[in-house]
């Protein structure tokens, strides 16, 4: 889909689906986070393998938020001893598919299981660093409950799980009224959603005496440029986790 996209709400284009077409595998995220690709993921799994990756995660794992109509978090990422799981599920699909080279893809996948567990070690000693009554995340829609859960960080967002969702006057004054008591110094915006709600969130805070910035952008449903370290997971995490410390 490409940097800045919002999965949630991209349609597929003709392009997209002669390259579905033409694929010998495809993984995609699954649980509903690419909301509007549902039933193309769907036909294509009748003719190629389609795998929906964070669905090899035990349900008893996924978080499962009331506001949410009983289907799971789909941001399982943000927790980077979940996303281990969907590592594992590749390397068993491709060893299946192409077992002539089991060895290699069991080779590689334990290399970057490494580099996760490294990972995790590192958001770890990072977040130690801020005080425990700041770790208070702030962004526009709820996209890093499971990095909260964690990670050990109160997350708020501006809008629910998906997008598609929306927010009202009451929302942002009540998230105003909470930063403003505990002295929040900064929220995210996010490079995939209009800054506009969390630039609402920020006047409306100051308007109750307490002056907030925007700390940066976030990747949270969108990777960065090709070519650049966020343009990869590991980079993505890292360049999120030295933002909010900052």
């Amino acid at each position: 889909m490409g940097p800045g996209v919002d999965p949630h709400l991209y349609k597929a284009t003709q392009g997209d689906l002669a390259k579905l077409r033409e694929a010998n595998i495809i993984f995609y995220n699954g649980l509903h986070l690419e909301g509007r690709m549902g039933e193309v993921f769907r036909t294509m799994a009748e003719r190629l393998p389609t795998i929906a990756v964070a669905e090899s995660i035990p349900k008893e794992l996924l978080r499962q938020p009331p506001e949410f109509e009983g289907n799971y978090d789909p941001h399982v990422w943000f927790d980077v001893n979940l996303w281990t799981y969907v590592v594992q599920k590749v390397r068993d699909v491709l060893s299946e598919q192409d077992p002539a080279h089991r060895a290699d893809y069991a080779a590689n996948a334990a290399a970057y299981l490494e580099q996760l567990k490294q990972l995790d070690t590192y958001i770890r000693e990072q977040i130690a660093k801020i005080p425990e009554p700041q770790r208070l995340l702030v962004t526009a829609h709820d996209a890093f409950g499971y990095f909260g859960r964690a990670y050990g960080i109160e997350v708020m967002g501006i809008q629910g799980i998906s997008t598609a969702s929306d927010y009202g006057l009451q929302d942002l004054n009540q998230l105003a009224e909470i930063l403003a008591n505990r002295k929040v110094k900064a929220v995210f915006v996010e490079t995939s959603v209009a800054p506009r709600a969390v630039e609402a969130l920020v006047e409306g805070t100051r308007a109750k005496g307490h002056d907030i910035k925007i700390g940066g952008k976030l990747y949270s449903d969108a990777l960065g440029e090709e070519g650049t370290p966020e343009g990869t997971y590991i980079g993505m995490i890292r360049h999120n986790v030295d933002t909010i410390v900052k």
